[in-house]
């Protein structure tokens, strides 16, 4: 038995998410029961999917890879989910405040919404999401399977734990 074989990557589960999102907000449990499960063995990757009908859904994205770039992707998500009616309201001032507030550099988060650098990255994500299906958020994707939370949440969790064990398993 050779014990130097390579680690097979872990599997992914895409999450196609909003900022100014509701039932994003509302996953946020499920998100964070399936890392506190799965810790590095299940990748979670945030995709957006800015939705028109959220007028800062999209600069709220553009924050988001900020926080990414800034190493705080997760903790800033969490934060500005929280207070989706506050974002609602304040629009990209409570971006950059949310910012300041978890120890990020706000001035760079300010920038970067002026500049855009994170423009590309957002409309990626949201491109393959529609040519994939994505309509709406929360939508999960794993082992190839969507699976499309706006509508309800109900028995998702366990539908993606069934998922990536059965990853796992083969995986290992």
């Amino acid at each position: 038995m050779n014990d130097s074989s390579p680690t097979r990557p872990a599997p992914v589960l895409d999450i196609w998410c909003e900022l100014q999102c509701p039932d994003c907000r509302s996953a946020l449990d499920d998100i964070r029961a399936l890392r506190a499960r799965y810790g590095d063995r299940l990748e979670l990757r945030l995709r957006h999917f800015p939705l028109e009908k959220h007028k800062h859904a999209f600069a709220a994205a553009q924050a988001a890879e900020e926080a990414v770039e800034q190493g705080q992707g997760w903790p800033y998500v969490e934060a500005v989910l929280a207070r989706v009616e506050e974002l609602d309201r304040r629009g990209e001032p409570f971006l950059v405040e949310v910012a300041g507030e978890l120890g990020l550099d706000a001035e760079e988060f300010d920038t970067a919404l002026v500049d855009g650098r994170h423009i590309l990255i957002v409309d990626a994500d949201q491109a393959e999401g529609k040519a994939i299906g994505v309509t709406g958020t929360p939508t999960y994707v794993i082992g190839g399977e969507r699976l499309d939370g706006g509508k309800s949440q109900e028995g998702l969790r366990e539908r993606i734990e069934e998922i990536a064990d059965r990853l796992l398993a083969e995986r290992d």
